[in-house]
């Protein structure tokens, strides 16, 4: 039997070494796929949530990329190591939170005197304080702004839409009175000036000197004398007899038919105070004054 001993050759100094620098490695790897494992979720979460917020044409999820990836390296000697950084920023980041607060300072200027914003105020004031800070610790800051511009928008839209309503109704009243003011300004250019009424005459007939004594009797002063003798001095020249062929109208006032005079007396035809007191009474029932008789028959040519 040979005296030779059955022994496991040592291993070298090189290959030692190599054994334990490849189970630091796969205790790396390891370790790391337990991080990537438990950091996974929370990043898809983030991702997700941040999705959902929409700024005006920006969608924060559609432009937001967290910075906190799986960074892979290889060494000169083909080994592959994983590390995780830390939430950074970057510049879509700063374009998100730049466009949230533009767009909320323009609705709290546009508020200015129309609507109350103090929330979005506040809110702008934080996440102006905050803006630096990584994206998704702002990111309820980002929700409350975005909301808050949105309310203030709907309540100044709905602001200015009353106040346009407003205006158009005031609008339409002033044209309304301009309209009724020009009507009224036209019928006082064709209407005959009231101020210039005819003087009574100073020696009147008989037959004037009645009706002048009869004023009083409706109520009208004597300054009714001056357009009852203009009127009737048109119509009949005060003459009892005084006739029109063409439509039958007889006396003093010009009545149609002259029969109706009978009422205030059977002497209707020849009496000239028989004819003033129709005369009068049916001035009084039609136009209110002699004065309005007379400028009735300016406007038309009768009366």
């Amino acid at each position: 039997m040979n005296n030779q001993t059955n022994l496991i050759a040592p291993a070298t100094e090189s290959q030692i070494h190599e054994q334990q620098h490849s189970f630091s490695r796969r205790s790396e790897r390891h370790v790391s796929r337990q991080r990537l494992a438990a950091f996974g979720p929370r990043t898809r979460f983030a991702a997700a949530a941040l999705a959902s917020v929409a700024v005006g044409a920006i969608t924060i999820g559609a432009t937001w990329a967290p910075a906190t990836a799986v960074d892979a390296t290889v060494d000169p000697a083909g080994n592959r190591s994983e590390t995780r950084s830390a939430f950074v920023r970057d510049r879509a980041d700063d374009a998100i939170v730049s466009s949230v607060v533009a767009k909320a300072m323009a609705a709290v200027t546009a508020a200015n005197g129309k609507v109350d914003a103090p929330t979005l105020v506040a809110d702008l004031a934080a996440l102006n304080a905050a803006k630096e800070q990584p994206l998704l610790n702002i990111f309820g800051l980002l929700s409350k702004v975005t909301a808050g511009t949105s309310a203030v928008s709907s309540a100044v839209a709905e602001h200015d839409r009353v106040a346009a309503e407003a205006a158009a109704a005031a609008a339409a009243k002033a044209a309304a009175a301009a309209k009724a003011a020009a009507a009224a300004k036209a019928r006082a250019a064709t209407a005959p000036a009231v101020g210039s009424r005819p003087a009574a005459p100073a020696n009147p007939t008989e037959a004037q000197a009645i009706a002048r004594g009869l004023l009083a009797s409706h109520g009208w002063a004597d300054d009714q004398f001056g357009c009852l003798v203009q009127l009737w001095g048109h119509e009949s020249g005060w003459r009892t007899n005084a006739g029109n062929p063409s439509s039958g109208a007889y006396g003093i006032p010009q009545a149609l038919p002259g029969s109706k005079m009978a009422a205030y007396g059977a002497d209707w035809q020849t009496n000239p105070e028989t004819q003033i007191k129709w005369g009068l009474a049916y001035i009084a029932g039609r136009y209110g004054s002699p004065c309005a008789a007379w400028d009735s028959f300016q406007a038309k040519g009768w009366y």
